[in-house]
């Protein structure tokens, strides 16, 4: 499918897109709130786009760029956010409340995204980017990898041992 199919059929009030593959394209931008991705592949710009409400369970976003995108009460659980050897980029992306539980964010750019009681149990942290990220009252239980935290917000974040998530962080 390509993005501008996508962008016709959204228009017309389809909204479950389950398993669907695009692979290039630009979505920047453009508002897809509610809209249903799951276990699909999306390889294209996302930039500013609005996903809040997003349906992206199992997904893989590893070719996608998310930055600035507003993700807030998105279902990213099980997704696959990593690109070949860099993470996919979330920089500044709107996360709020969103629920990351036992996705791969193995070397996601976060910077000074909004985390804010974000569900990220059993997720994979390994080589994240979180630097200025707000993480205030997080569900992180059993979350895992060395990860770079400087000056995140942590307060009031929850159900994980910061000693765990610090060891050996960059």
């Amino acid at each position: 499918m390509t993005a501008e199919e996508l962008l016709e059929r959204y228009a017309a009030g389809e909204r479950d897109f389950t398993g669907i593959q695009i692979y290039t394209g630009n979505l920047g931008g453009v508002s897809l709130g509610s809209i249903n991705f799951s276990n699909a592949y999306i390889g294209c710009n996302l930039s500013g786009a609005d996903l809040s409400g997003a349906n992206l369970s199992g997904a893989d976003l590893s070719g996608a760029d998310l930055s600035g995108a507003n993700l807030s009460g998105a279902d990213l659980s099980g997704a696959g956010l990593t690109h070949q050897m860099r993470g996919v980029n979330l920089r500044e992306a709107n996360l709020k409340e969103a629920i990351i539980a036992e996705a791969d964010l193995s070397g996601a750019i976060l910077y000074g995204a909004d985390m804010r009681r974000c569900d990220l149990a059993q997720t994979c942290l390994e080589g994240a980017n979180l630097t200025e990220a707000n993480l205030q009252d997080a569900f992180m239980e059993e979350a895992f990898g060395r990860v770079n935290l400087t000056r995140a917000n942590l307060a009031g974040v929850k159900g994980f041992s910061l000693d765990a998530i610090l060891d050996g962080a960059i």
